[in-house]
Parts: structure tokens; C-alpha cells; sequence
């Protein structure tokens, strides 16, 4: 998984951001507070040592300052402080920072100067400890964050790796909190569709099974008719379809049978991609026997296949048969190109019941009861998804419809 799209990270990000935030919003909330103090101990200081000793002065009356607070008036004011303009500022005169107000009275200007104000050092401690408390307030947040997101993530986790391993029994069951209920309906979920999985494994196995003995019995019957009317073409002809036909669905319930196995339990081989599609053209020319249609295998570059070899040749037959069935007249071609598996053909194309169950969309109402309702291309499609291999539908240069069996890498070589 992603970092950036882990839910720890995501959980840990929003403590931060929250944390930021909070931070940000009581540190303008102190930065007002600190300077309304600075205003009240500092500012509000000099104006009330100037209207008690500016009226002194004018009085001629000793003006004595507590340490630290100087008053100067006229032409006794510091030469460094006399083109300040009135009110309160902070100036630094020889490296020294000095608090002053000037002001005027009737006698002239005046300043008063607070030569060793600690506040400064006061707003650097203060400022200090906002900046410390922030970093911390940070960490604390990273840290809860982190924590609450392993309390959050780690039951997940291990409830998809359970479903993921194809666990018996799910943990968190029991928890009475959102993760016991998410996992007692995934387990309940499972449940079913591992019943409806088995029934449909075990029926089309037991079905498979059931037909084989008397399709057997029919191609075998159906081959000594055969070698007993070689010379009646008249009864020869239906013996051999009784065969050909007992022969495919033999062929259908041995692929039932396959895909009713998981892949890992099939044996897999490897196979040259020119061969079986020659072999599958070659296998279906007595549907276009007599017929205004060719079925033809037109090369390509071939390529190597791993997979079950029973598969792989009905989902090119079953297409090669379609095409067949439901061209007219035409061309039927069979071709190799960039690892897929290509069968083109000159027909009117799919039927709209027969597109709609190809992409899996609900069947128009309209189309209901058509013919061709693209039962041996779900076939195909089942036969795909189970070896990892994709069918393309589209259509062919100069009309008709064009089928596409791509395999993956994994499972092509040159």
C-alpha cells in the first residue's frame, strides 16, 4: 500500500494539522495578551511617571525618579532621543534598548526614559516557551495520532488478511463496537458465497461426471455405425453427427469440469498459440462444408501459451463455431497478432442480447427471446477469467464482428 494513502498516516497528518491549528490560534491569542501587557506594565508606567513629574518640573519642584526611569525636559533631553516623535517607542542607544515616551508640556518637550526594563527579556522567555510548548504540543499530537491510528488500523489490518488468507473463522467477531459488525457481515457475506460457490462447483461436477458415462456410451455407438455404413451415405452421414455431437459434448463437460477446478489444481502446460488455432480451424471445416463460407487460418506471429490445454482450445473453438454458425457467407478467419488470439468474421455481428451478456449489462427488452443469446461466449469469457486472459469484442474492417483473446505476459513467451 501507498504511505501517502495508508490511514495511519492520514489519522497522524490530522492530529498534526489540528495541533498546528490550536497552536496557531493560542499563540495569536498570547502575542495579544503579551502586548497588552507590555502596554499596561511598560507604556501606561511612563505616561504616569510623565503626568507626575512634568507638573514638578514646571513647579520648579525636585523631580526624583525611581531607579531605572530618567526625566529629561528641553534642552537637557539626550541629543539621541530629540528628533523622536511623541508617544512611546523602543529605541536602542549604544546597544542599549530603552523604552521612551515623549510629549510636550508647557514648558516644551520632555522624554522619559526606562533605561533597564526587563520586559524584553520577559517577551523572549515567554515567546521561548510558546515555541517550546508548540514543538511539544506537536510531538504529543504525531504520537496520539500514531497511537489511535494502530488502534484504528491494526484490527482492519487483520481482518483483511484474514479474508485475505481465506481464514475459517474471521477474528473480531465478538467486539460489540463498528469492526465487530463490519467483521460478522463479511463473514456472513463469505459465507454465502462460499455456499453458492460449492453448490455450483458441486453441481457442474456431478453433472459433468453423470454425462460423460452416456456420452461415451452414444460416441461409441455412434462409431460403429459408422464403420457399418461407410457404404450407405444415407445413414452414414446422421451417425457421423450423432458422433461429432457426442464428441463436442464430451468436450463442453470435460471443460465444466476444469472450470469447476481451481487454477492451481489443473495442469498446466506449455503450448505453441499457432498450433492450437491451426488445429481448431482444421477441427471445424465440416461446418462450412457446402456452404457459400471459408474458414481459414491466416498466420501471424506466433507465440508460446502456459496454460490447460483443454481451456485455452475451447475458447478458440467456441468461437470458431460461433463465427461459423452465424455467418452466411463470407469468410471466417483465424489469426495471430501481438499475443492474442484474433477470429474475425464476415456475419451480421452480435445480437443485442448476445452484446448486453457479453458486458454484463441487464438484456434490452426488445432483444428478449432473440436468437443468439451468447451462452458460448460466456463460456469464453469464463474460460478467460480463469486463465487470466482477456476477450476483446470488436468489430471487423469492412463489417462483421472481431473477437480478441489477449493474454498476459505471465503467461505468453516469444
Amino acid at each position: 500500500m501507498n504511505k501517502a494513502e495508508s490511514m495511519r498516516r492520514r489519522i497522524s497528518v490530522a492530529y498534526l494539522k489540528f495541533a498546528a491549528v490550536a497552536t496557531l490560534f493560542f499563540a495569536v491569542i498570547a502575542a495579544v495578551a503579551v502586548e497588552g501587557i507590555e502596554v499596561r506594565l511598560v507604556d501606561e508606567r511612563l505616561e504616569e511617571v510623565a503626568s507626575w513629574a512634568s507638573p514638578r518640573y514646571a513647579g520648579r519642584l525636585p523631580v526624583e525618579m525611581p531607579a531605572g526611569i530618567s526625566f529629561h525636559h528641553g534642552e537637557g533631553i539626550p541629543r539621541s532621543l530629540r528628533a523622536l516623535p511623541d508617544g512611546v517607542q523602543e529605541v536602542t542607544v549604544d546597544g542599549v534598548d530603552l523604552h521612551v515616551l515623549k510629549g510636550r508640556d508647557s514648558l516644551g518637550p520632555f522624554v522619559v526614559v526606562d533605561h533597564d526594563s526587563d520586559y524584553e527579556q520577559i517577551e523572549l522567555v515567554v515567546y521561548s516557551m510558546f515555541g517550546v510548548a508548540f514543538l511539544g504540543f506537536l510531538a504529543c499530537s504525531l504520537m496520539l495520532g500514531r497511537y489511535v491510528g494502530n488502534q484504528v488500523v491494526n484490527p482492519i489490518v487483520e481482518l483483511a488478511e484474514a479474508v485475505d488468507g481465506r481464514a475459517a473463522q474471521l477474528p473480531l467477531q465478538e467486539r460489540a463496537d463498528e469492526l465487530g459488525l463490519l467483521a460478522r457481515t463479511i463473514a456472513g457475506h463469505t459465507g454465502e458465497l462460499r455456499q453458492v460457490l460449492d453448490r455450483e462447483r458441486f453441481f457442474t461436477g456431478d453433472v459433468s461426471h453423470e454425462l460423460r458415462t452416456p456420452l461415451t456410451v452414444i460416441a461409441g455407438a455412434a462409431e460403429v455405425l459408422m464403420a457399418q455404413t461407410e457404404r450407405e451415405p444415407a445413414l452414414y452421414a446422421p451417425a457421423e453427427r450423432i458422433y461429432r455431437a457426442a464428441r463436442e459434448a464430451t468436450d463442453v463437460t470435460s471443460m465444466l469440469l476444469r472450470l469447476a477446478r481451481a487454477p492451481a489444481q489443473l495442469e498446466w502446460a506449455h503450448m505453441s498459440a499457432a498450433a492450437l488455432a491451426h488445429a481448431e480451424v482444421a477441427r471445424y471445416q465440416s461446418l462450412v462444408t457446402g456452404r457459400p463460407l471459408a474458414l481459414r487460418y491466416v498466420g501471424g506471429d506466433d507465440f508460446a501459451i502456459d496454460g490447460v490445454r483443454e481451456l485455452v482450445l475451447a475458447a478458440i473453438g467456441n468461437l470458431v463455431r460461433n463465427a461459423c454458425q452465424y455467418t452466411e457467407a463470407g469468410v471466417v478467419e483465424v489469426s495471430l497478432a501481438g499475443r492474442a488470439v484474433i477470429v474475425e468474421d464476415t456475419g451480421p455481428g452480435l445480437p443485442p442480447a448476445a452484446r448486453a451478456r457479453l458486458h454484463n449489462e441487464p438484456i434490452p427488452a426488445d432483444a428478449r427471446g432473440s436468437s443468439g443469446t451468447g451462452l458460448g461466449l460466456g463460456l469464453v469469457q469464463r474460460i478467460c477469467a480463469h486463465l487470466g486472459a482477456t476477450l476483446v469484442l470488436g468489430s471487423r474492417a469492412g463489417g462483421g464482428t472481431r473477437f480478441e483473446i489477449h493474454f498476459p505476459d505471465g503467461l505468453t513467451r516469444p
